[in-house]
């Protein structure tokens, strides 16, 4: 296992020093390189990926917590209630910002929820804890169940109204991308939201929730 975080290290370095001066590695180099390594270690069960996921994050660095939330997905087909588990103790130790919230959060994590929606009393819990990348996650990673239309027994509005006057600015916009979302599978419950709530929901969440909605719809909803 340690071979293979140090491979992925010695790679990584190799493709930074390759990134012309004030430039960054994409994000897609990243997942092409964890595609090639997933492949080369043969891993076959959620235990060992897991394992190795840790590891990966165990370096606190940007590239390697992409490698590792890719292998965390790679597995979702064995997706266990223990997986909450470990995935909450990531977000809370290992997640730092937007960034990596929403890597985790719209992938591994929102695969889960989608799977196992028993989750979702815990997910609200979220909305209060004093980190803003936990209280962000506890929008976004309703994302994939919402835009597969598979949010049956998710409470978004719930998530929202507990979200709705938070002091960071990236909570904001995390939940009014969360109702963007939405609005697009339920656009007249997501109008009806932001009516009832337009004097008090901050602007950037407001703006951003009502970006997929039809034009005619968005010059009513701003001009209130």
């Amino acid at each position: 296992m340690e071979n293979m975080v140090e491979q992925a290290a010695t790679e990584l370095e190799r493709m930074s020093q390759a990134v012309p001066p004030g430039k960054h590695m994409a994000t897609g180099e990243v997942r092409r390189l964890s595609g090639r390594l997933y492949r080369q270690a043969g891993v076959k069960e959620i235990g060992e990926a897991l394992d190795l996921c840790e590891e990966f994050l165990a370096r606190r660095d940007w590239a390697m917590g992409v490698i590792a939330f890719d292998w965390a997905y790679r597995v979702k087909d064995q997706y266990a209630e223990e997986t909450y588990g470990v995935f909450y103790r990531w977000l809370k130790e290992y997640v730092r910002g937007w960034g990596d919230c929403d890597d985790f959060c719209t992938h591994a994590f929102g695969e889960l929820l989608r799977q196992r929606k028993e989750l979702f009393p815990q997910v609200l819990e979220w909305t209060g804890d004093p980190a803003f990348w936990v209280r962000r996650a506890s929008a976004v990673v309703l994302i994939p169940s919402i835009l597969r239309g598979d949010g049956e027994g998710l409470w978004p509005f719930a998530v929202a109204d507990r979200l709705l006057a938070d002091e960071h600015d990236l909570v904001r916009k995390g939940y009014g991308w969360m109702l963007k979302c939405l609005s697009q599978q339920d656009p007249r419950g997501v109008e009806a939201y932001l009516t009832a709530h337009c004097r008090e929901m901050p602007r950037v969440a407001y703006r951003y929730a009502l970006e997929k909605l039809d034009r005619e719809t968005r010059t009513r909803l701003m001009a209130l």
